[in-house]
């Protein structure tokens, strides 16, 4: 009866305004709408929502869908799985036909599989835990690199520019610390590296004491590599102790808290030469990679991260799938999802199945150095805008 009065109205609309009507697609003068997983209080929400905006004003600027403006719902998650579970109900009673966002690991993996026993498309492009891509869940695809994979470039550092023979990993207890944290160790033992101390943190604990006492055996016999997995306020608080504590080691961050612009500011000095993966640099050579950047600076003021580049990106993403889809409903979007095959300004798309991953997008990762207060790209060679800086006091083994 719903749908049967909505096209009932929509013909009104256009015997009276001249419009025109798109078969099995709606009014055409009607917003497509897709819905947003937005954690309003994520480290990151600020920067993404704004790329999210700036995203939008350029689809809508080059003619929407097909004509239609694209319009954009938001539902707070809260990074919590009840609160998360619900959104996405909300989102599809308010019309959306397909979702994007999820930021956090921990309640992705719940709000991906509602989204998918609902039947509505949903592209992921931050949360990384291995699993959200492991369920088999059709509907489910993800834009990001999974957690595991973070590490490839700066595997490829480690073991091509600097060698180390010894290393300590620092990560949060929660899925995306621990899933690039595992990755990391079973580096390490397929190369002979030698593993000083693994070190899980709670971060409900985190603090100068707790971080001082945890971090203590590290003081004793430092490693030649610290590797640490946490977002950024944990982030800042570990090098900080770090640095004070004198522990003369290659400081090293598994992307997520270690790459925003904000980082640099909080930590000060104590981030001079601190090494750290990333999925993206301005200066790559993906599409409008540089021109998201400077537009993001200058209307914004802040120079935006990966995570802003994945979340322009992926929305640029669904709306090339909704141009290319034959009708609005989750099998005709599920089938131009699965034929995607462009390049964004984040880097390559295309949603592949491997070994236990499915509808999952993958490419290289990269690796930054703060120099000078600056992120420089130090690996791959290709993309290298400063060549790597060894700290003045670090001493690797013999």
């Amino acid at each position: 009866m719903k749908h049967k009065l909505k096209f009932v109205f929509c013909l009104i609309f256009v015997l009276t305004a001249g419009n025109f009507i798109v078969p099995g697609i709606g009014c055409a003068s009607e917003p497509l709408i897709i819905g947003m997983l937005h954690w309003e209080e994520y480290p990151y929400a600020e920067m993404m929502r704004n790329s999210y905006q700036m995203a939008l004003e350029l689809i809508n600027k080059e003619g929407g869908i097909k004509g239609r403006p694209l319009k954009l719902v938001y539902g707070d998650d809260q990074g919590e799985r009840e609160p998360g579970e619900k959104v996405v109900r909300e989102l599809a009673k308010k019309g959306a036909v397909m979702l994007t966002g999820g930021y956090a690991s921990s309640n992705t993996i719940y709000t991906a599989r509602i989204a998918n026993k609902l039947d509505i498309p949903f592209l992921i492009c931050t949360a990384a835990d291995d699993r959200i891509t492991h369920r088999k869940w059709e509907n489910v695809f993800r834009l990001n690199p999974p957690a595991s994979e973070y590490t490839k470039g700066l595997e490829d550092f480690f073991l091509k520019e600097i060698r180390p023979k010894t290393m300590a990993i620092v990560y949060e207890n929660s899925p995306y610390g621990t899933g690039s944290a595992l990755r990391m160790m079973w580096f390490c033992r397929e190369h002979d590296i030698e593993i000083r101390k693994i070190i899980p943190y709670h971060k409900e604990r985190a603090g100068s004491a707790y971080f001082q006492r945890i971090l203590a055996p590290l003081k004793e016999e430092p490693p030649d590599v610290i590797y640490m997995v946490s977002y950024l306020k944990d982030g800042v608080a570990l090098v900080k102790k770090i640095r004070e504590m004198k522990i003369n080691a290659l400081l090293c961050g598994g992307a997520g808290g270690f790459t925003h612009q904000k980082f640099v500011t909080m930590a000060g000095e104590s981030a001079d030469n601190l090494v750290t993966v990333s999925l993206w640099h301005h200066q790559s050579k993906y599409p409008r990679a540089k021109a998201y950047y400077n537009q993001h600076v200058e209307k914004y003021s802040e120079t935006p991260d990966y995570h802003g580049a994945e979340a322009y990106s992926a929305l640029l993403v669904a709306a090339d799938a909704l141009r290319r889809a034959e009708s609005y409903d989750s099998a005709n979007i599920r089938a131009t999802l699965n034929q995607t095959d462009m390049k964004t300004p984040f880097g390559p798309v295309k949603f592949s199945n491997y070994r236990k991953f499915e509808r999952q997008n993958s490419f290289p990762t990269l690796v930054l150095q703060i120099i000078q207060n600056k992120f420089e790209c130090i690996w791959p060679k290709d993309l290298v805008t400063s060549k790597f800086v060894s700290p003045s006091d670090w001493r690797r083994s013999d």
